[in-house]
């Protein structure tokens, strides 16, 4: 890996370990996710990709450990000041809609940052996400397609540095996990966001990252260029899990 690669790390993380009672659900020795790439976080369910998002948006501090974010480190004793935690936004598997306007639904993070006049940037947003025509319906009257586009909107439309994505496409039907997938290139490419993404599609991942890493029992057993990835694994476990068998 190239000096300039790792010098333009958004995130760098060390010994991090997630303890929840007696359980140990993180174990990661290091993980580093670079400025505007796509990283798909891969592995079955139980294998700590969730709760790593978490501890990457700030939701919860490590139980050991540390997080480096844009040069500074967190851990158990230092979490990040509220400006710092404004530059992550994650966009969680079952949209938590208000019962209101989509377009109110979009602007709400940010009445929430006190910018109550931002028209221009909940247009901006709802035309990456081709919702303009629907700005005035209903939240509760969506398809969970367009329920999760909406979602998708309300975090763009606060211009995050690093866009954080739980199963966006889980129990969607093909047309809008095509449309979700393109929004989520198009904000990469044109606007240079860097994603990471949690998905049990391996194909998913395949065609929206440039690096995967592969999670199993809170562990990263394998980090890699797609293509290396999928094509030439270095690890049995991980190889079996792309082939879709049981590592559990």
């Amino acid at each position: 890996m190239s000096e300039a690669r790792c010098a333009d790390a958004v995130y760098r993380l060390r010994n991090l370990t997630k303890i929840y009672g007696e359980r140990r659900v993180l174990s990661i020795a290091a993980l580093e996710v670079f400025r505007g790439e796509v990283v798909a976080l891969v592995g079955p369910s139980g294998s700590g990709k969730s709760t790593l998002l978490r501890l990457l948006n700030f939701l919860e501090p490590p139980s050991e450990g540390i997080i480096e974010f844009e040069g500074q480190v967190y851990h158990s004793a230092r979490s990040p000041e509220l400006y710092v935690r404004r530059r992550i936004v994650t966009v969680f598997q079952r949209p938590m809609l208000l019962n209101r306007s989509v377009w109110d639904n979009t602007a709400y993070g940010l009445r929430l940052r006190g910018e109550h006049d931002a028209r221009a940037w909940v247009e901006q947003a709802l035309a990456l996400v081709g919702l303009q025509g629907l700005a005035h319906q209903r939240a509760h009257t969506l398809s969970g397609g367009e329920a999760q586009r909406v979602a998708l909107a309300r975090a763009l439309a606060i211009h995050p540095q690093v866009l954080l994505l739980d199963e966006p496409t889980a129990n969607l039907d093909p047309y809008n996990v095509g449309l979700i997938e393109g929004i989520i290139q198009r904000l990469n490419r044109d606007q240079g966001t860097t994603l990471v993404l949690v998905t049990h599609n391996v194909f998913q991942a395949r065609r929206l990252a440039q690096r995967v890493a592969f999670l199993l029992d809170g562990q990263i057993i394998e980090t890699a260029d797609t293509e290396q990835f999928f094509e030439a694994p270095q690890d049995a476990r991980t190889r079996a899990f792309i082939h879709g068998e049981m590592v559990y």
